[in-house]
């Protein structure tokens, strides 16, 4: 069989290969903060050739926003619980604990410090914000045909999201369970 009659198989070195240098990015953002690496560097950390990632992403920014976004979507799925409180509270704790575990701190930066900058951190908070506000309004849609009354997505944002997020990037307090619950208690009343 040659090269082009292989067909990729979903996990193999292509997945290998993008997890490796995922991983590279988000270690080195930890490290030393958005900007503070090179292609080069996070090539070597993942063992990877810096063609390889150039090929794949085109550009650090483009990377960086495919790390971002990758993160920030997979790791926080909506429940579907067949409650609105139950899939409200189970949501918000799944944002509290992806954004408080190791490498939380560092995506949260990495997006912050993307979204100013120029076409592509423009295309991180645009993909971001669109992808997140189709998954909560299926969530609150859900609700709604259940006869529930859920809020807006804009209103989940402002009044659950947001805070936490605040919380996490200054530093400004843990989020515990209580607190967490509470803000969802606080934007149903």
């Amino acid at each position: 069989m040659d090269e082009q009659q292989r067909t990729r198989r979903p996990g193999g070195r292509s997945a290998r290969v993008g997890a490796a240098v995922h991983q590279a990015v988000t270690d080195l953002v930890g490290e030393r903060g958005y900007g503070g690496f090179t292609v080069s560097e996070v090539a070597a950390r993942a063992g990877v050739a810096d063609t390889t990632v150039y090929r794949r992403w085109g550009s650090l920014e483009a990377l960086l926003t495919d790390v971002t976004l990758t993160r920030l979507n997979a790791r926080s799925p909506m429940p579907d619980t067949g409650d609105l409180v139950s899939d409200l509270r189970t949501y918000a704790a799944a944002v509290a604990r992806e954004i408080t575990g190791p490498d939380g701190l560092a995506v949260l930066r990495l997006a912050v410090a993307l979204s100013g900058s120029g076409p592509e951190g423009l295309r991180l908070r645009d993909g971001f914000l669109a992808e997140r506000a189709r998954q909560m309004q299926s969530m609150l849609d859900r609700a709604r045909e259940r006869g529930e009354r859920p809020p807006d997505a804009l209103a989940v944002l402002d009044h659950v999201m947001a805070p936490m997020y605040i919380r996490v990037l200054f530093g400004a307090g843990p989020l515990t369970a209580e607190y967490v619950d509470g803000l969802v208690d606080r934007l149903l009343r």
